[in-house]
This record gives C-alpha cells, sequence and structure tokens, in this order.
C-alpha cells in the first residue's frame, strides 16, 4: 500500500513538472492562463451560472491541454529528428492548428457567454 502511494506520489510530481516546464517555456501556454485568469474573474464579476461555468471550464480546459499537447508532439518530433522533414513539419503545424482551432472556438465561447452581459452594463 505504501508502495503504491510512493508510486502515485511521483506521477503527481512528474505531471507538476510538466504543468511547470510549459509555464516556464511556453509563452502562448503564459498567454492562455493569463486568458483563463480573466474569464474566472469576468465569471466571478457577473456571477454566471453554473452551467456557464461548467461550459468554460470544459472551454478553459481544451486549450490548455491542446497547448501542453502541441507542446509534447513538438519535443517528440525534434527528439526523432533535427534534420528538416515534410512529415516532422506537419506533424508540427497540425499539432499547432489544433491550438489555433481550440483557441477560436474558446474565443466563441467566451463571446455567447459574455457579451450579454457585457452589453448589458453599457
Amino acid at each position: 500500500m505504501l508502495n503504491r502511494l510512493r508510486a502515485h506520489k511521483v506521477s503527481f510530481e512528474h505531471a507538476f513538472d510538466g504543468f511547470i516546464h510549459n509555464v516556464r517555456t511556453q509563452p502562448n501556454f503564459r498567454f492562455h492562463l493569463i486568458a483563463t485568469i480573466c474569464v474566472v474573474l469576468m465569471g466571478i464579476y457577473f456571477s454566471i451560472s453554473t452551467m456557464e461555468w461548467l461550459v468554460l471550464v470544459f472551454t478553459v480546459n481544451m486549450v490548455l491541454v491542446a497547448e501542453m499537447l502541441n507542446t509534447a508532439i513538438e519535443s517528440i518530433v525534434d527528439l526523432i529528428t533535427l534534420e528538416r522533414r515534410e512529415d516532422a513539419r506537419v506533424a508540427k503545424d497540425v499539432s499547432s492548428a489544433m491550438v489555433l482551432v481550440s483557441a477560436f472556438m474558446a474565443t466563441i465561447v467566451g463571446l455567447i457567454v459574455f457579451l450579454p452581459k457585457l452589453l448589458s452594463v453599457l
């Protein structure tokens, strides 16, 4: 039992290290974290509903996970080859596009949730 707890502790430490790596090395990840803070503050300010919170949490999660997956894919491609190869370029471009699509869709979700609230204030 104690060995299992130690193994879980080590797993969490590795996961935390991966998160910190993204924060330290990925400017876009930091941008998305700042955007997340802004969304949370706006949600608190506008007292959004439980359903709106759920949608926003899911959406934010999607963007942050896409950023981390993009970093992992780029690192793996660089590990495999540093030479310019078409398949490596495609892998990196597609993983980058994944982040772009998720961020674009998150913006749409944010507009759907917050635009009516912002307009009612004006």
